[in-house]
């Protein structure tokens, strides 16, 4: 958002320095107008044309019948300038009578923008407003002239060195202007090169990688890291000289930074000129200061060690460690201050941590502010640090981040220790939110190369009237299946954070390849589901739910549903019992590179018409590689068998195949197929993918757009069917992953590496979603 302009009686040219000069004007001469104090018969206002006289009289320091000084005289000059409706204000006196002449000044009719492109009309418009330019605002030509110098400055920011802004002041009736701003925006200025001078240790090619600005290269208008911001540059400064004391070069310092724009203002060329200093090896680390009497516990902490090269995020790392450590304690206000001991002579270092631990305290009181909408309670029982309590920086800390996992607030959410005026020994804990939208009205639209078009819409309320309860409506419109779904959960449906979800739903489906569009399998059903909470981070999920399976007779039904249909018949009623438990540690749900995800879940329909056991595990992790890759593996395995001497129902089987399972495979292709020819899975499945993900050149750090080499391998199995190792489907190729503006792409090439002769191979692969 284009920022507000610092425009205020304390500027240059703001309102208070206008109104100086006008009253050192109209005062500058007062033994001239002197005059003698008298009582007031009658005041009289001319000039006005819009401003309401009361206005006017309001300001005035006198009234009728009071005695006219010239001091009450200047007083009311002052008065009426610093309402900032008039550009000039005299006092005549006629008689027993003061004149008041005032010159109004003009009022803004409209503020339009012609040629803008790179900034938001609205929030520029509300930035200008803010600042005193707006719609039926006095019109004031310094206010005017310092806000082009600021949306010059803007395009400064932005790289576009050649923008112009010229303004237009247009007289209307009735002492009205419009005001008009002419952009000539130009062409971004590219940066063509950047240099780095004095470097011998690492290559000059080694450095530049570590930085998010880049000269402009084949990706360069995806990700605009070719635009030269002195933001930017400070950031990957502070990246270089990282790189550099994290490696022992403890004075490494960067000597000069020029940037040097072309005559056209249309290339940028950047030298930073650096001494490496030499590296430094850690002989000792030594503690000093007040640690408690727990020095041994504090050095497990420490990240370095003796004989290894000076890092300085160890010594960071370290000295947050020690911090954390002493609030543990319920030292709120502990200091760790490092010194580096440098032996320049050998090379060598010692590093000092010395501690002052401060005072023990405990917490008085826990407010939450900014909450606007969500109640304190759903706040409140977020919190593991209670009040009365004493101060347990752990907990804390632990209480932030399940605040923060409610996803009802902006990220970045702030707990400030205040201390108690007169109790040395408690704090308060300030809990500093900022409430974000957490209802979402969403109609969707996706393509895939299996389902076709699909058409989606949702509403959902995460924060239901403030109360930390869920509330949602989905409909799913595939080819193959059809869902409407009502959801509600209520995350602590007890004190003790038991949790409860209730869902009504609709489903309709059919297997993919089946003959004719008309068919389809009807499943209405009913759910609830209560999480109970064994840890801070495992949940148990028990449920219980009621569905109803409806089989029709319509062209195209594949034969196993007809063999269903013979042996439980056309209308079956189950009551599945649910057993499940998830943990989600990865650092993003969209593009992972870190981290680790688990789920179980157990399905048993133990009651009712149809009865089996079905059972689904999956486990995903991910780990950082040199050089921004990244490497994930997901193994996910499912098996299904029918109770009461039936087999498994058809309806419930697994599927393999495509995207998600293994690649160059057509969708759901693998498993049994039906005689009619359509897929319809089997009641086991076993599926491992391995994805190694490289940064695409020139992306800087986004990761929203990445390429990946990938190895599949699996298959689906019906219930009587052996798991062997010669029937599992293997595959491998690329793809390209990309968190688009319309939506999640992902596009693949595989090639099978483990086949037989009736399977089906589908090559290319992709999927793409949108919202609108």
């Amino acid at each position: 958002m284009f920022p507000v302009f610092p425009i205020g009686p304390s500027g240059p040219w703001g309102p208070v320095a206008v109104l100086s000069v006008a009253v050192a004007s109209a005062l500058a001469a007062p033994a001239a107008l002197a005059v003698t104090p008298f009582v007031l018969k009658d005041i009289r206002v001319e000039g006005l044309q819009r401003t309401d006289p009361g206005t006017v009289f309001a300001a005035l320091p006198f009234r009728i019948g009071d005695t006219y000084t010239d001091d009450k005289g200047s007083a009311a000059l002052r008065a009426l300038f610093a309402t900032g409706l008039f550009k000039d204000v005299r006092i005549e006196i006629e008689g027993e009578v003061a004149i008041v002449i005032v010159d109004e000044r003009s009022i803004i009719g409209a503020v339009t923008f012609v040629g803008l492109k790179e900034f938001d009309k609205d929030p520029l418009t509300k930035s200008l407003r803010d600042a005193g330019i707006g719609e039926g605002l006095p019109f004031d030509r310094a206010l005017i002239d310092r806000a082009e110098q600021e949306i010059k400055r803007q395009y400064l920011g932005r790289s576009l060195y050649g923008a112009e802004v010229v303004t237009t002041i247009t007289p209307l009736e009735r002492n009205r202007v419009n005001v008009t701003f002419t952009m000539t925006e130009g062409d971004a200025a590219k940066i063509k090169d950047i240099r780095i001078v004095g470097n011998s240790v690492f290559s000059e090619r080694e450095l530049l990688d570590l930085f998010e600005l880049t000269p402009t290269g084949w990706f360069t208008w995806y990700s605009k890291t070719d635009r030269y911001s002195r933001t930017k540059l400070n950031a990957d400064l502070e990246k270089l000289r990282a790189y550099y004391v994290n490696r022992g070069y403890l004075e490494f310092a960067i000597e000069s930074t020029q940037v040097t724009i072309s005559p056209d203002k249309q290339t940028i060329s950047v030298a930073i000129s650096v001494k490496e200093g030499q590296p430094y090896t850690v002989t000792a680390v030594r503690l000093e200061g007040d640690y408690l009497g727990k020095e041994e516990e504090f050095r497990a902490f420490v990240a370095l060690r003796p004989g290894q090269p000076y890092r300085g995020d160890a010594v960071t790392a370290t000295g947050k460690r020690f911090t954390d450590l002493f609030g543990l304690y319920g030292y709120a206000f502990a200091r760790i201050e490092p010194r580096p001991e440098i032996d320049r002579a050998t090379g060598q270092v010692v590093v000092v941590f010395a501690a002052e631990p401060s005072r023990r305290v405990y917490v008085r009181r826990i407010d939450v502010a900014g909450n606007s909408r969500t109640r304190d309670e759903v706040v409140r029982r977020e919190f593991r640090q209670l009040e009365g309590a004493w101060y347990d920086g752990g907990l804390i800390k632990l209480s932030k981040e399940r605040v923060e996992r409610l996803g009802f607030f902006k990220e970045n959410i702030e707990i400030d220790t205040n201390e108690v005026p007169g109790s040395p020994d408690q704090v308060d804990l300030i809990v500093n939110v900022v409430e974000k939208p957490t209802g979402n009205l969403i109609v969707g639209a996706g393509y895939s190369n299996a389902e076709r078009l699909t058409f989606t819409a949702s509403v959902k309320q995460e924060n239901a009237f403030g109360s930390g309860n869920y509330l949602g409506i989905e409909l799913n419109t595939s080819r193959y299946q059809r869902t409407l779904v009502v959801s509600t959960v209520d995350p602590y449906w007890t004190v003790d954070g038991i949790s409860r979800a209730i869902d009504v739903f609709y489903r309709t489906q059919r297997p993919i390849n089946s003959l004719g569009d008309t068919y389809d399998l009807k499943t209405p059903g009913a759910s609830v589901r209560f999480g109970v909470p064994f840890s801070e981070y495992d949940t148990v999920f028990l449920g219980v739910g009621f569905e109803r399976t409806e089989i029709g007779t319509a062209a195209g039904i594949p034969l196993s549903y007809l063999n269903y249909r013979a042996l439980y018949g056309d209308k079956t009623n189950s009551f599945p019992l649910t057993l499940g438990w998830s943990r989600d540690a990865r650092d993003s749900v969209l593009v992972p590179t870190a981290g680790r995800y688990q789920r179980v879940n157990l399905e048993w329909a133990a009651f009712g018409d149809v009865r089996y056991l079905r059972t689904n595990a999956q486990y995903q992790e991910y780990w950082q590689l040199p050089l921004r890759m990244s490497v994930g593996v997901n193994a996910e395995i499912g098996w299904g068998k029918g109770l009461g001497g039936k087999p498994f129902p058809v309806f419930k089987n697994f599927y393999g195949g495509g995207l998600g399972t293994v690649r160059a495979f057509e969708q759901s292709s693998l498993g049994v197929v039906d005689p009619t020819g359509a897929y319809i899975g089997g009641a086991k499945r076993l599926n491992v993918n391995t994805e190694l993900y490289f940064p695409v050149p020139g992306t800087g750090s986004d990761r929203s757009l990445r390429i990946f080499a990938f190895v599949d391998a699996g298959n689906v199995w019906r219930e009587d069917e052996t798991i062997t190792g010669e029937s599992i489907r293997s595959s491998a190729g690329l793809g390209l992953s990309w968190i688009s503006p319309v939506g999640p792409l992902k596009l693949s090439w595989g090639k099978p590496l483990r086949l037989q002769r009736n399977d089906r191979i589908q090559r290319f692969q992709f999927q793409i979603g949108t919202a609108f």
